[in-house]
Parts: structure tokens; sequence; C-alpha cells
């Protein structure tokens, strides 16, 4: 058990990580977006108030505005049922960002985000690899 738990934290752990520096990425792909926006251009586009509150930082509301709480992480402690949702949270970040890419027409963003989304079918496929040697584990007679 303790080399599942090993073996599932080390994933979970370097995908984290890496999923902080998209958060970076994010938020210098907004400000260089906005660079040089006027305020009646903010105002236009509805980021007036975002921008006040939060300048070009990444802050954690999804496209209607609502904000990300716990209540959003699926968590249950077990690592098979947590590695499938860590696996659709990639997949739903990979979905988002095919339709970010369909929203833009500028080739330079579009080059960002494919690397983004590529990287979460790299996350997609890491817990992947994680939930076999879990499920193999799990599935595997234990003789003591």
């Amino acid at each position: 058990m303790f080399l599942i738990f090993t073996i599932w934290y080390i994933s979970v752990a370097s995908v984290g990580t890496e999923e902080l520096a998209h958060i970076e990425m994010i938020g210098n792909l907004f400000e260089q977006l906005i660079a040089g926006a006027t305020k009646d251009e903010m105002k236009a586009a509805g980021f007036d108030g975002y921008f006040i509150e939060h300048g070009c930082n990444p802050f954690y509301i999804n496209t209607s505005g609502q904000t990300f709480d716990t209540y959003s992480i699926g968590s249950k402690g077990d690592p098979i049922v947590d590695l499938y949702e860590d696996m659709a949270a990639e997949q739903k970040a990979r979905i988002t960002y095919e339709n970010l890419i369909k929203m833009t027409d500028d080739p330079l963003l579009k080059d960002s985000l494919r690397y983004l989304r590529e990287r979460e079918v790299v996350h997609f496929q890491r817990f992947g690899e994680t939930l076999r040697l879990a499920e193999e584990y799990y599935g595997s007679k234990k003789i003591f």
C-alpha cells in the first residue's frame, strides 16, 4: 500500500507543480492581451471590475463568475477514485483550452494555448499510468 501511495503522491505532486506554472502562464497571457488597453476598452470588454480587484493576477473564477472553493475538489481518500477524478479534471482542462483556441485568431496565443492543452494530455496519461499500477496492486493476491 505504501508503494501505491508513494507513486500516487509523486504523480500528483509533479503534476500539481506544473499546474501552478500553468496559472502563471495564464496570468502572463492575460497581462499581454490587455497591455495598452484603454479604460473604455476594459469596461467594454467587461474586465474593469476584475482588473480593479485583481490586476493581471489569475483569480479562481469560472466564466460565469463563480469562485473556486474546496467543494470543487473531488478527493475521497481512495487512490483509485481520486485518480479517476484527477483524470477527469485533466480532460476538462483540455477541452477548455480547445474551446479557448477556437475563440481567438491570434496565432501566438493559439500556440500558447496548444502547449497548455498538450500538457493536460500528458497529465492525463501520467495519472492513467499511476491508475494502472494502483489497479494492478489492488488486484493482486496478497499472501502474508
